[in-house]
């Protein structure tokens, strides 16, 4: 069944309303009729299979039929940081990050960032990336939507580093630690936030101030990825490292 997100303000214990965009997939696109059903989240975790009971052009009613227990999303809360990459690759980071599981994400420019966004240009962009992340997450069927947060500065993006309680950077050097045992320190519930370069990296001098405020330098394999990559990969982890023991748990 299609599944579709919802204004938590929208979601009732026995009826829901649908309104925006989704409306019209539902009624032109998907051609709808009163009596379809479908899977339907508020994007905070909770999420329901819902039978249509009014059909409009501005919005879609629905009965819940019955509420889920869906244990889809990681056990601990991921934010990726992304230094702003060039082209398409944000589009690329944001849809398949919200496939493996990220909880949130925020833009952030540094020293090498390349590309530059004024205020018409970043409203637009961030409308078009949730539309994606939003897609992706109806995809792979996520009961909680990822945020996508406004682009910031690097040293705002090291400041918002006390809200999490593992913090870390990726970068390569001597001594660094891997993000398998940052990982291996987490427990459920516990949140990480990863901070990736753009396409040049970070300076030593960016990696300092992480240092400096507590962010451990980490690295992500023997192997040199691109900035697109490097977060997939921390995500592959997180989702090896509590996915897997969770399975075990369910058959044992």
């Amino acid at each position: 069944m299609q599944r579709y997100f919802v204004e938590p303000h929208l979601f009732h214990e026995h009826e829901l309303t649908i309104i925006g965009d989704d409306v019209h997939h539902i009624v032109n696109v998907m051609r709808a009729r009163i009596g379809d059903e479908i899977l339907v989240s508020d994007g905070a975790g909770r999420s329901a299979r819902a039978r249509l009971v009014s059909l409009s052009a501005k919005e879609v009613q629905a009965e819940v039929i019955e509420l889920l227990q869906e244990e889809r999303e990681l056990p601990i809360r991921v934010t990726i940081g992304q230094g702003m990459p060039k082209g398409e690759k944000m589009e690329w980071i944001l849809q398949k990050g919200t496939e493996l599981g990220a909880y949130s994400f925020f833009p952030f420019s540094s020293e090498r960032t390349i590309v530059k966004l004024d205020a018409k240009k970043e409203a637009k962009k961030l409308e078009r990336w949730r539309k994606i992340v939003k897609e992706a997450a109806e995809q792979s069927h996520r009961a909680v939507l990822p945020e996508l947060l406004a682009p910031v500065s690097f040293r705002e993006a090291l400041a918002a580093g006390q809200a999490y309680t593992h913090v870390a950077i990726a970068y390569e050097k001597e001594g660094s630690t891997t993000v398998h045992e940052v990982l291996e320190q987490m427990s459920a519930g516990d949140s990480l936030l990863v901070l990736i370069g753009p396409e040049g990296g970070f300076s030593p001098e960016e990696v300092a101030q992480a240092e400096s405020k507590g962010f451990l330098t980490v690295s992500l394999g023997p192997r040199i990825l691109r900035t697109e990559t490097a977060s997939q990969y921390v995500l592959v982890a997180a989702s090896y490292q509590f996915e897997r023991k969770a399975s075990s748990h369910r058959k044992g």
